[in-house]
Order: C-alpha cells, then structure tokens, then sequence
C-alpha cells in the first residue's frame, strides 16, 4: 500500500456471521425478546394502505393474554364450538404426528416430519379461509388437511407410499397433495410454493373468481429467490395472496440469523415490497385465525396481498432425519415464552366455562383412537419395504397429456423384459 494511501489506517474489512445465542448445554434465557401485551397492536382497517401499517412489521399481534382471556381488537369473537373444533384439530394434528412418528422409527415409512407446537400456524388459519381457497403448504402444514376433515387415511396410505397411495410412490412421504381438498401438492424444493401461490391467485383474478390462495413457507426459506421474485409479483399486481412466514426460530440445523433474523423480522420484508406486513404470535390461535381472516377480506376486496410471520417455536426436530440436540440448548422448547397453541386454547376454553381437564383427556383418547385405527387400515394397503407396491408402469403415467415417442418406446422395452423375466421364472417353476 502506498504511504500516501488515504486508507492506509482504516481497518480490515470484516464479515459478519451469525451465531444462534444458545448452543448444546447453554443455558436459556428468551427475556430480551420483546413481548407486548395481548390486545396491544391496532386493527387496521382491511383497506388500509400498506404505509400505514409500518409498525405492524416490527409488533407482535396478540390475542390471548396471561389469564386466558381473548382481548383487544384482534379478538376474533368466535363462538365456543368454533373454538372446540379448532382445539380438536390441532390435536388430532398432534396425535397424528406422534403415531406416524413412531411408525418411521419402526421402519415402516422411510421419513416423517411433525408440527409439534406449530399447529395453530395451519389449522386456525384454515379455519379462516374458504373450504375452496387453495392452499400450498410447506412440509409443515398437514394440519390443513385435518382441519379440513381430509382422511387420516388416506394421508397414511401417502406416508406408506402402499397400493392405495394416489400419488402411486412419486413423492417422498409427507408431501400430500389432493385437488379436491384445495391442498397444492408440497414440493420438496424450498420456496418453490411461493410463486406457484402468487400465480394461481394472479389466475384466480384474471379469470374472475372469488378464490384467494394462501402459502406457507418457513423463514429459512424466505431466503430463497423464490420467494423474492413471488414478492415482486404479488406486490406489482396485487395479487389475491396470503404469503405466511412461519419464523420457528430453526431451519434444518441452522438459525434464523443465516436468512436475516438478527437484523429485523421477517414481516418487514412487506415493507420494501410495498405489502401488508403483519407479525404475529404463531402460538395464539386466535391471533391466527384473526390475521387470517383480516388478510382474507384484504385479498377479496382486491386490496392486495398480505405477508404474515409467524413468530413460533419448532418444539422438536426438524424431521425424523434430524438431531436438534446437536445444535441448540435442550431447555429452548421448555422456556419458549410464548407456550404450546394447543394448551393455550384449552385454558381459554376452561377460562370462559366452556371446557374442562376431564373433557379434554377424553379428547385426547379419542383422537389417539381415531389416528390407530386408521393407521390400522392404512397399513392393510401395505407398508414402505414389503415389496412394490405400485405397477412399474405407472412410472411412465400422468406426467405428459401425451406421453413421448421416446417414453413410449421406454415402457414398451420394460414390459418386454418384465414379461421375459416372468415367462423364465415360469419355466423354471414347471419344471
């Protein structure tokens, strides 16, 4: 450098990586997040303009307060058997999980994922959409199907990949997808439901329907050019859109900081978009549902789209592949400040005299009944492991309107060979 270099003083230039705050046996403690109180925030109106809402990217919106009372303007005022049904979901969500979690540890579905302590992130938001709105979910959000009263078996036979699976082994288990129940099929590439969400809602528009879409993605994954580019999209043509960041703290093994956590929320991406930004207690059911809703009318009215975070807590790992003692403190589930969504619904339902402990085991036992005996059925269609379950040939069917000369000339070799094969072990068996 030369001596008369004006920065020749200046220090070297550094990189900033972040560091999650608590690592395998370090103490927790989750006091410098900031907490408002419930019924703090302001409602806007649906038509107000995203300018306005600047503050509701860096809040927190909260309904249920510290005695399990729901208060201020969020308060969606659902009537006591709303609220059982959504309580009941979320756990026949959870005991569905636990089953199909034990199932994979017994070897027979090669990969499971559960929602443990994110199940108001789906369910109570799928309570707020329209049977008919189409959802694309992330592999976190089996809870629309349920919500939905979608079949626990059917699901099953997907999980197994089995001879009663409708999509014939193609997808990895867990990754459901049904038309009828407005569920897109989930996409094991990250972020990729993002920009599909924006265009069918673009689609829904065009064409003139009623419909609106809602996505979910995890913030990890908003980190992906996906996501981005959907952004733009839905913010230039203000698309019909619910975009739902589900911020559980965690990807895969890494945390929030790596896709821009520790500088501000994810909500505030909608800022630079020019979209409504709503951030949100992701474990308050009724502060989901009511941003839901909220968002729902927004997009209906053709006001635009709405980008939610979900400020929540993945409980457990990441999936049955995953080890999350290998990366954080074991006491961050126990001391999340923001508690389970399923216990918090109970106690407000105890708390205005519409449920009790008693009723709630009994729920409990009959959504564990519900989930073994359909895994029961499910598993008479068989199990990953014990043999081909599907036609070979299916491999080759409903992916082109009309298959390929090439493809046909592919399914045409193999039959002849499986047909030769077949005619050998015959001979073999008559003599």
């Amino acid at each position: 450098m030369a001596a008369d270099d004006p920065g020749r003083n200046l220090p070297p230039l550094e990189l900033y990586v972040p560091e999650p705050k608590y690592r395998p046996g370090d103490p927790v403690d989750f006091s410098d997040i900031d907490i408002p109180p419930a019924g703090a925030t302001a409602r806007p109106d649906t038509a107000a303009s995203h300018d306005d809402m600047r503050d509701h990217a860096y809040g927190l919106v909260r309904v249920l307060d510290e005695d399990h009372k729901a208060v201020g303007p969020w308060d969606p005022k659902l009537d006591a058997g709303t609220l059982r049904k959504i309580l009941r979901a979320m756990a026949l969500t959870r005991a569905y999980d636990e089953r199909m979690f034990r199932a994979q540890r017994q070897g027979k579905t090669s990969f499971y994922m559960k929602c443990t302590g994110e199940e108001a992130v789906a369910i109570a938001a799928t309570f707020a959409l329209d049977r008919d709105d189409m959802t694309f979910p992330s592999y976190r959000q089996q809870g629309i199907l349920i919500a939905r009263d979608w079949s626990l078996v059917d699901m099953m036979n997907q999980v197994y990949s089995n001879k009663k699976d409708r999509l014939k082994g193609r997808q990895l288990p867990i990754m459901y997808s049904t038309k009828q129940g407005s569920f897109f099929s989930i996409s094991g590439n990250l972020a990729t439901q993002v920009p599909q969400a924006v265009g069918w809602a673009m689609a829904s528009a065009a064409k003139g329907d009623t419909r609106i879409a809602a996505t979910w993605t995890g913030e990890g994954s908003s980190a992906e050019g996906d996501f981005h580019s959907a952004c733009i999209f839905a913010a230039v043509y203000k698309a019909p859109v619910i975009l739902n960041v589900v911020n559980n703290q965690w990807a895969i093994s890494s945390f929030s900081g790596f896709a821009g956590g520790d500088q501000t929320t994810f909500a505030a991406r909608a800022v630079g978009y020019g979209i409504a930004g709503l951030r949100i207690d992701g474990n308050d059911a009724l502060a989901v549902y009511a941003a839901t809703q909220w968002a729902a009318e927004r997009a209906r009215t053709n006001k635009g789209p709405t980008l939610i975070e979900h400020f929540t807590y993945r409980a457990e790992g990441h999936s049955t592949s995953d080890d999350p003692a290998q990366y954080r403190s074991a006491d961050e589930a126990s001391e999340w400040p923001l508690g389970d969504p399923i216990a918090r619904l109970k106690n407000h339902l105890i708390q205005i005299g519409e449920w009790d402990e008693e009723r709630h085991a009994a729920m409990d036992e009959e959504c564990a009944g519900r989930v073994k005996t359909a895994q029961k059925q499910a598993e008479k269609n068989g199990i990953l492991g014990h043999g081909l379950h599907q036609p070979l040939e299916t491999m080759f069917e409903e992916v082109f309107e009309e298959m390929p000369w090439h493809l046909r000339e592919q399914e045409q070799d193999m039959l002849d060979e499986n047909e030769a094969a077949n005619n050998v072990a015959k001979t073999r068996n008559d003599r």
